[in-house]
This record gives C-alpha cells, sequence and structure tokens, in this order.
C-alpha cells in the first residue's frame, strides 16, 4: 500500500473488508441479493488501469483472474460480471458480481436497480468464512 493511499468513503460506507491480495484489497458490497466482490488497487490517486505500472496491471489480472475462478468455484453463476465503471467512485476499483438468470436485476446491469438488502450478522459470518477459506492467497 502507498503511504497516502485512502479507500474512497463511498467503498467504506458500501463495502465490507474482506482483507488483502499482495495489491488489492477485497471487498465485499453489503448487498446481500448477489455475491458482489470489489478488488481496489491500493495505490494513491488511480483513477483507470492505464494508470497502473506495467507490473501492477499484470498483478491486478492475476488477482482479478483468482478472484474470478474462485468466484465460479464457489457460486456456480450464470455469468460473472466483471468492471471497472467508477462514475460516482473515481477511485479505481474492479466489481466482481456473480450473477444468476433468476436474480432481482437479470439480465440488466445491478448498478442503481434496487435498493441494496445489507446482510444479516449470520449471512456476514457465512460469506465471510467462505470466501476467506477459498481464497488462500488472502491476508487478513
Amino acid at each position: 500500500m502507498t503511504a497516502s493511499f485512502k479507500l474512497h468513503p463511498r467503498l467504506q460506507q458500501d463495502c465490507i473488508g474482506l482483507g488483502r491480495f499482495e495489491l488489492c484489497q477485497l471487498l465485499l458490497m453489503n448487498d446481500s441479493q448477489y455475491p458482489w466482490f470489489i478488488l481496489v488497487p491500493e495505490i494513491a490517486d488511480i483513477k483507470e488501469i492505464y494508470q497502473l505500472s506495467k507490473t501492477n496491471r499484470q498483478l491486478l489480472a492475476e488477482e482479478s483472474n483468482y478472484l474470478s475462478e474462485n468466484l465460479a468455484q464457489l457460486y456456480t453463476p450464470d455469468k460473472l460480471n466483471i468492471a471497472a465503471i467508477g462514475n460516482l467512485v473515481p477511485q479505481l476499483h474492479i466489481h466482481h458480481i456473480a450473477r444468476y438468470q433468476t436474480d432481482i436485476a437479470w439480465p440488466a446491469p445491478v448498478w442503481g436497480k434496487f435498493n441494496a438488502i445489507p446482510y444479516t450478522q449470520t449471512q456476514l459470518t457465512a460469506t465471510t468464512t467462505t470466501i476467506k477459506s477459498q481464497l488462500i492467497n488472502l491476508n487478513s
């Protein structure tokens, strides 16, 4: 993490920290309607992937692929939506959302469709335990 890196306030408000990889923090969007995870490179003042060094771009791709493969194994979604939108939160962050044809927003994007339904403590504990046991490269 760079010394001046700070997680965007909106991500702090909307997400739960799960741990970190070599480059990125892993967050869980606090919306129990979708398995929705976010990678945030811990580098200050980065808005776009191209602004990362070549080494960090490759590391981001590796961490995203690792997360994606594990989400596919854990959740067996119909589709994984992976995106770096950033219209409301300019800090570079990559969404990884397990989507199902039966989810409330299918086939539309999840952004702004429905109000979030926060995880209950029981759901949060189960999700956190499951994801941390699956992602052996995740550090606390």
